[in-house]
């Protein structure tokens, strides 16, 4: 699991109520439920209203996964797939099939059944780049929902804080009132821009970042299953995927084997 993105939201709403204490100011004055309303489901709904209603019925789900995401060992991935080649050289294709049920990642448990059924290389290949190019697509749009609220969170706090000054111009009458009123006016505002740059664009990005890791994840596992279909030498495999890790993961994968 990887947590940067909740730890990341805390430093940051602890920085922003952290400055404005040190600078003798009281956090309690921008916690205005009728400014975070307007701004928070406001936001919601507009992001509704510009794409589907799977979209934002799947939110929470899509918040979730990005706040503790899942990440692969791409060492220990190597491992488990050079091991089914090993398996497979020595006993033959088939012989993967019960190893197959045990396999936890649905990716590769279908790569490895579809390769044992004897399926056609380029026939396999093209199902997995599908189910690679499927993903992309569901998270491009998961991506693009809280792009879209990131973008109408500010221009909502703009329209909170005009209501806020309407509400200030019918109380000229009571000069006692209007600084009160004016600050409030203003917190609509702080809480669309504080929202959009500190939950949904961040949101965003770390579901292009999961994505990302998680499309090179499969593209290593298409490229093991394929090797193993082929009959490739498994230290030839192994080679041929530690391609696609960094060098200094490579290097840690290296001292681990030699360990």
């Amino acid at each position: 699991m990887d947590s940067a993105t909740p730890i990341g939201i805390v430093i940051a709403f602890a920085a922003i109520f952290g400055s404005m204490v040190m600078e003798g100011g009281n956090p309690a004055a921008i916690i205005s439920p009728p400014a975070m309303m307007l701004v928070l489901l406001g936001t919601f709904g507009a992001a509704m209203a510009s794409g589907l209603l799977k979209d934002a019925t799947g939110m929470a789900g899509v918040m979730k996964g990005a706040m503790m995401a899942k990440t692969h060992t791409a060492d220990e991935v190597i491992t488990q797939v050079v091991g089914f080649a090993e398996k497979a050289r020595r006993e033959g294709l088939l012989a993967l099939e019960e190893a197959a049920k045990d396999i936890d990642d649905p990716f590769l448990k279908k790569g490895i059944e579809l390769a044992v059924d004897g399926t056609d290389p380029e026939e396999l290949r093209d199902i997995l780049e599908n189910e690679i190019a499927s993903m992309k697509s569901r998270h491009k749009g998961s991506a693009k929902f809280f792009e879209a609220m990131g973008g109408y969170s500010p221009t909502l706090g703009i329209i909170g804080t005009v209501l806020g000054l309407v509400h200030v111009l019918e109380n000229l009458s009571d000069p006692g009132k209007l600084g009160h009123l004016i600050a409030g006016a203003f917190v609509a505002t702080l809480w669309g821009v504080m929202a959009a740059n500190i939950l949904w664009l961040p949101i965003a990005n770390k579901l292009k970042r999961v994505s990302e890791m998680e499309v090179h994840h499969r593209e290593l596992l298409l490229e093991g299953i394929l090797s193993i279909q082929a009959g490739a030498n498994p230290r030839v495999i192994e080679q041929r995927l530690l391609t696609y890790l960094a060098p200094k993961d490579r290097e840690a994968a290296a001292g681990k084997k030699a360990a």
